[in-house]
């Protein structure tokens, strides 16, 4: 964020909010002035129903949105909750449930090569580390602010957005506008009601600089 305004000529005022500790009607307190809100990236589940519900204030009240990585899931998990009426939606990586939304990513292709692991395999050996291309939909916001449709973008994750769970988010407004080569892994949720509701499952922040902004 602070890239981006040495690179637009603007301060960017960063007001930190811990998601822990607020409850609902003292969020909303604090993000009723913001102009924008980030959901960054992060494991466990420390603060999840509190930026769930930021999340759900900045789609209900058209305020810019951008989710990356843990972010991008958790939008998916509450746009399943609070547009579909799926409640119990959620990430495995929480809690078990009929409707996980996000799961443990257990099979992946990566250099012509197929990786696998399952629940009982080592966690080390589940993580999608790296710099991996994705595929934008031409149109989309996203492919805008790429000016392409062919992207390369590092990951730091253990887990995926389950698309099985999900084939009914664009009678909605919302659609998967990057995926993975194979079509297989979710890599950009964004929504079509919205000026700015984007989630990316990787991490742009660790290609920004201070004088090249991502």
């Amino acid at each position: 964020l602070t890239h981006g305004g040495i690179e637009n000529d603007v301060k960017v005022e960063i007001q930190w909010i811990n998601a822990e500790k607020i409850e609902t009607d003292q969020l909303i307190k604090k993000l009723k002035n913001v102009n924008g809100i980030l959901i960054p990236g992060g494991f466990g589940y420390r603060g999840v129903e509190g930026k769930i519900n930021a999340i759900k204030f900045a789609r209900e009240n058209n305020i810019p949105f951008f989710g990356i990585c843990l972010g991008m899931q958790l939008s998916v998990i509450e746009i399943s909750r609070n547009v579909f009426g799926l409640s119990d939606s959620n990430s495995t990586e929480f809690k078990s449930t009929k409707n996980p939304v996000v799961s443990l990513m257990t099979e992946w292709n990566k250099e012509d090569k197929i990786e696998r692991r399952d629940l009982s395999s080592d966690k080390g050996g589940t993580m999608r580390l790296g710099e991996y291309k994705a595929i934008l939909k031409p149109g989309s916001k996203v492919s805008e602010i790429y000016n392409a449709i062919e992207i390369y973008e590092r990951h730091r994750h253990r887990y995926e957005v389950d698309l099985s769970h999900t084939k009914n988010f664009n009678e909605k407004g919302f659609y998967f506008s990057g995926m993975s080569p194979d079509n297989v892994l979710p890599e950009v949720l964004e929504s079509v009601n919205h000026k700015w509701f984007i989630g990316v499952q990787f991490h742009p922040e660790l290609k920004s600089r201070p004088l090249a902004a991502h």
